[in-house]
């Protein structure tokens, strides 16, 4: 059915402004990622020192063996979109974690989300979460979120060893050429390779200590899921923001072809409007030349 002139230039300006919209998100997209990003890159730096004083602890006091036991209860913390217009991001990530829960042996299992929308989608795969935090609204937020979940797991563990506890992270990261890898990450039990002694210090200037041991430790323990924590959270808001931009980039080149289309059939019906026209004229001043 062809449209009239007026519908037509009130489909475009309406196109326009959807158009106007979209461009906005994605440029908000694009700021907010950057303080993230560059949160998620400190972090790390941090993280790498933690892991060169678990390596001095190790060098200096010799090889902790650790406890390899089943764990008697699992925590899984996901980290969740809470905004939206990013696409399959909850869900994907929900089918991860209902994989790796599958997979463990704990006798108890628990979550924690991180956004509404990841308590959704959880749901929806069978796994009720046990509390839903909301994401950071800023990079500033990631460090008070970070503190409260270690927190939390601190309540978790109950004074419980280590050995007794599993706790998992899982979000979503960058991968390679731009695109998005769902992952789960083992924080608790440590990793047996950040107390193994190393056979060859790489200075001649071997490391030492002064504190107490137990207390050193604790505080490398202390440090290392913090960052972790932290990590993860960046990294997720880092990889949230990607999406909503790659999205809202799809989403104004359809809206960039649909508004030349318009365009297009605007040109075509104002033209055939104007030959109407014309023709009604010349018609017209025919039909008076006849009469004379």
């Amino acid at each position: 059915m062809a449209q009239t002139l007026e519908a037509l230039t009130r489909h475009s300006d309406t196109l326009t402004s959807i158009r106007g919209i979209v461009h906005t998100m994605k440029t908000l997209s694009a700021i907010n990622a950057a303080p993230y990003e560059h949160a998620a890159r400190s972090i790390e730096a941090y993280h790498q020192t933690i892991l060169q004083g678990f390596a001095a602890f190790a060098h200096r006091t010799g090889d902790i063996h650790l406890r390899q036991e089943d764990s008697l209860e699992h925590l899984v913390i996901v980290f969740g979109s809470d905004h939206g217009l990013c696409g399959n991001y909850n869900e994907v990530l929900a089918g991860v974690v209902m994989q790796h829960c599958q997979g463990q042996t704990a006798n108890r299992q628990r979550v924690l989300c991180i956004g509404a929308q990841m308590n959704d989608a959880l749901s929806d795969q069978g796994l009720v979460p046990e509390a839903v935090l909301l994401p950071p609204a800023s990079a500033e937020g990631v460090g008070r979120l970070a503190g409260d979940i270690v927190a939390r797991i601190g309540t978790f563990s109950q004074g419980q060893p280590l050995h007794n506890l599993a706790v998992t992270l899982a979000f979503t990261q960058r991968g390679e050429r731009g695109a998005r890898e769902p992952i789960t990450t083992r924080l608790l039990p440590l990793e047996p390779s950040l107390l193994t002694r190393k056979k060859r210090w790489d200075s001649r200037s071997l490391p030492d200590y002064t504190m107490n041991a137990e207390a050193l430790l604790s505080s490398l323990i202390r440090s290392h899921i913090f960052a972790s924590v932290f990590r993860a959270s960046a990294e997720a808001m880092v990889t949230e923001n990607s999406a909503r931009l790659a999205l809202m980039q799809q989403a104004e080149q359809s809206v960039d072809e649909r508004i030349e289309a318009v365009k297009g059939e605007l040109r075509t019906v104002r033209q055939t409007e104007i030959t109407n026209e014309l023709m009604d004229v010349i018609i017209g001043f025919e039909a008076l030349k006849k009469r004379r």
